[in-house]
């Protein structure tokens, strides 16, 4: 098993960028990371990836050298536990509101004492338990594996300073789409309600001395820069458009 270099760089205050990808592409990942991103979250939420492909892009982004996050469907010890066990390094997981809903995504990553992870020996994961047993692989596993929870409804927004002091949440990702639907501005992430909302929760996740994490374009990443924030990405979708806009420009298309 690697090390997160992406959860260190965040552990140290360094801001880490990845790109977002919905479809099955091992050969998109291993783009990604030759291109200088720090990790891709592979989407399995909102994406067509079977956990076959989640597999082949996680090998694809462990020889680009780019860190493997996940994003499960939803909160569930399989959802997770099967994603964990392909090898990605962390899950980004959706829809907590609550406290109890952290602590249920934290168990669902980490083993023994931390969590109830189901520990197997023949799972990538474990390099198929070739080379270190099994209690040094779940040392390690607890030790490098990284747990972000994300924030994007009205009740998590609420619950914030419970959300906040669960142990072993590595990431507070404050969702601006889902939020938006929420709060009553459905698309709208830039009405001010929506905003004053995401302001006051990364100053919040702050305050208790965690990480606060975010998505957009690169307008939007430049202002979560300036409110703290370190884990960001952006979308495949939104990088191909933002390059090819600036080629059509250049060419006169």
């Amino acid at each position: 098993m690697t090390t997160n270099r992406m959860k260190s760089k965040l552990l140290s205050g360094r801001p880490a960028f990845g790109v977002s990808i919905m479809f099955p592409s091992p050969h998109i990942v291993d783009m990604v990371g030759r291109l200088g991103f720090d990790w891709v979250l592979i989407d399995c939420e909102h994406g067509s990836i079977s956990l076959e492909s989640v597999e082949l892009m996680v090998m694809a982004a462990e020889a680009a050298g780019v860190t493997p996050i996940a994003r499960p469907p939803i909160n569930s010890f399989e959802s997770i536990g099967q994603l964990m066990d392909r090898g990605v390094m962390g899950v980004q997981v959706p829809h907590v509101n609550t406290a109890e809903d952290a602590r249920r995504a934290v168990e669902s990553v980490k083993y023994h004492p931390f969590g109830e992870r189901g520990l197997a020996a023949g799972v990538r994961s474990a390099s198929y338990g070739y080379g270190m047993s099994m209690s040094e692989y779940a040392e390690h596993s607890n030790r490098e594996t990284l747990v972000c929870v994300q924030l994007e409804e009205a009740e998590a927004i609420e619950n914030v300073d419970e959300i906040v002091q669960v142990g072993g949440v590595d990431v507070f990702f404050v969702g601006p789409s889902d939020l938006s639907q929420s709060l009553g501005y459905p698309g709208r992430v830039d009405a001010p309600q929506v905003r004053e909302a995401m302001g006051r929760t990364f100053s919040s996740i702050a305050a208790a001395g965690r990480v606060s994490g975010s998505a957009g374009s690169t307008a939007a990443i430049r202002q979560y820069l300036d409110q703290g924030v370190t884990y960001l990405y952006t979308h495949l979708t939104t990088l191909l458009s933002s390059a090819a806009g600036e080629f059509m420009d250049e060419v006169g298309g």
